[in-house]
């Protein structure tokens, strides 16, 4: 089967190299100079490393060879080529940042609270780019993209669950002290994987029920230029049809709506959804400059 290569596929490569330079970077750099453990498979490298002396590169390709098989039946050919060349670059970049001497370690060993901040929002930075061009770095990414995929699962919930079950295990070789600090690097780390994948454009999608809902439509538009889709639904009490305003807006635009519907009807049944990513007119693209109450029909 020919599979067409798209410049597109070249910026997915193009990031993951990045994801994977800059998780590294977090853990040669920062956790393990002030003694921070990892979670997942990153976080058994750290334990082999500390018990047997093998550089964190070398373990991390060779522990990754079942867990990888176990993506080829999950997670399709192309996924686990991309992840295939993550676990490769991630090596890679262990061995690089580790053996460098032009960068130091950054220098915040008297600062665990920096340390581990630091640690979380470059390493969730760079495994969430990862995720987000389609990749994985190997060990317990694999895991999270499989969760994922098969039960919903958010990348970040699955990785801070394995995250927990490693730091527990990394008790056998750093203080109780130590590991409450790698808590908070798995808990920023698993945020921070989840802010980048589901990407910057966050809103609100209401649901909105009123007797009056002409008016307050009309009033969205004009006032927040926001467009809006009426549903048809059928009252569960009286069994009277009602139409439901159903629209997304930015989140700082709820406290303007939410005084707009009053005004009008305070009655009004709202229900206010987080919505992660809004593709379409408002948000990716340009917001229309025309109103429903005001043009010609």
């Amino acid at each position: 089967m020919n599979v067409k290569w798209t410049k597109y596929n070249s910026l997915e490569l193009l990031m993951i190299t990045l994801g994977c330079a800059i998780y590294a970077f977090s853990l040669d750099m920062i956790s393990i100079p002030n003694g921070l453990a990892d979670g997942g498979l990153s976080g058994i490298t750290l334990i082999v490393r500390y018990f047997l002396h093998i550089n964190p590169g070398v373990s991390t390709l060779v522990l990754n060879i079942p867990l990888i098989l176990i993506g080829f039946r999950y997670l399709g050919k192309r996924v686990m080529f991309y992840t295939l060349y993550g676990t490769i670059c991630l090596s890679v970049f262990l061995l690089l940042w580790s053996k460098q001497t032009f960068i130091a370690p950054l220098p915040l060993k008297h600062d665990l609270v920096l340390s581990s901040l630091a640690a979380g929002v470059l390493s969730g930075l760079g495994i969430g780019l990862v995720f987000r061009y389609n990749g994985t770095t190997g060990g317990s990414d694999i895991i999270a993209r499989v969760g994922q995929m098969k039960f919903g699962m958010s990348s970040g919930k699955g990785i801070l669950i394995m995250d927990y079950i490693v730091l527990f295990l990394s008790l056998s070789y750093l203080d109780f002290y130590h590991i409450m600090y790698s808590l908070i690097v798995s808990f920023v780390l698993a945020r921070m994987i989840d802010l980048v994948q589901e990407g910057p454009d966050r809103a609100k999608a209401l649901f909105i029920i009123s007797d009056q809902y002409e008016e307050i439509a009309k009033l969205i538009d004009v006032t927040l230029s926001r467009g809006w889709t009426y549903l048809n639904a059928e009252g569960g009490y009286q069994n009277d049809e009602k139409k439901i305003i159903y629209l997304m807006i930015q989140p700082r635009e709820v406290p303007q709506l939410k005084r707009l519907i009053r005004s009008v009807d305070d009655k009004a049944f709202v229900t206010v959804l987080d919505a992660h990513e809004v593709i379409g007119e408002g948000f990716s693209y340009q917001r229309k400059r025309y109103h429903v109450g005001l043009h010609k029909k």
